[in-house]
């Protein structure tokens, strides 16, 4: 009886997910562990998930459901924990592929698409809050578990997305971060969610790149290489940041004081090389339009 009222949960949240509010969410997700508690399945090395492989399965996409749950909430604290609770699942299946009594565990292979979709999500979580360290030590350990078969990590679609995105973040290709965010290109509806933060980060260190390498742009153009709608959103984000608007231009901030002028100059190649290549792709997307 609570299996069968457990699976329907899930049912419930897998085929609603996007018209539940987070709050009606959390409530069919507190019914469903009161379930895997009455059924004693509440972890992976529980007597109930243990020695049973359905129960496994169903405890693993409750907390699956919930880790979803929380980012299309826009609730990093509440992912983490259910990242945290699914770490016992994953590395069970990855280890011995079976429960603790020896039986195959129920849709272990064909929980591969859930668990690289929360897995890539974690590591987004990690790229948008500048974790790089965790981030790489992450794909670490995840290439290990491949046996070092990063193109397969790249291949996949969930797991790839975070991977080329940071590439490109590091290399300072902002067009391809770009582009990469537009709705018909993030792998589903939760990786959307990441985009806006994305966009802050991306436009704040163009923005730093500007600075360094020029000292005014047209407002024209910081429109486009900005991806900002309207030069009234550019006259509102140059004010943000101190920046002075002129007969048409922008004009940023003065150098720092000469004991910092070397290494600005050392900079000003990278710096242009970044501002170029996202110029470009802005006036490739006006052309198309």
């Amino acid at each position: 009886m609570a299996e069968r009222q457990l699976t329907q949960i899930l049912t419930q949240l897998d085929t609603s997910a996007s018209s539940l509010s987070y709050t009606d969410s959390s409530a069919l997700l507190s019914k469903a562990k009161l379930l895997l508690l009455q059924l004693n399945a509440l972890t992976p090395t529980a007597p109930g998930s243990a020695s049973n492989p359905s129960l496994f399965s169903l405890a693993r996409q409750v907390y699956e459901q919930g880790a979803l749950a929380s980012i299309r909430a826009k609730n990093p604290d509440a992912f983490l924990r259910y990242v945290s609770q699914l770490q016992g699942f994953y590395e069970l299946e990855a280890t011995v592929g079976t429960g603790a009594a020896g039986g195959r565990i129920a849709g272990a292979d064909a929980n591969r698409e859930e668990k690289n979709k929360v897995t890539g999500l974690y590591l987004l979580l990690l790229l948008t809050q500048g974790q790089y360290a965790e981030f790489h030590s992450e794909l670490e350990a995840l290439s290990t578990r491949l046996g070092g078969a990063t193109r397969e990590l790249e291949a996949d679609r969930y797991l790839g997305y975070p991977i080329k995105l940071e590439r490109w973040l590091m290399e300072g290709s902002y067009d391809r971060v770009w582009k990469a965010m537009k709705k018909g290109e993030v792998p589903c509806e939760e990786y959307g969610v990441f985009s806006e933060i994305l966009t802050f980060q991306i436009r704040s260190e163009i923005a730093s790149s500007s600075e360094r390498a020029y000292p005014s742009l047209p407002i024209s153009s910081t429109k486009s290489l900005l991806f900002l709608e309207s030069e009234g959103e550019v006259v509102e984000f140059a004010r943000s940041r101190g920046w002075v608007l002129k007969d048409g231009h922008i004009y940023f901030p003065s150098a720092e004081p000469a004991a910092e002028d070397a290494s600005a100059e050392q900079e000003k190649p990278f710096s242009r090389l970044i501002i170029e290549n996202t110029l470009g792709y802005a006036r490739e997307l006006e052309t198309i339009v």
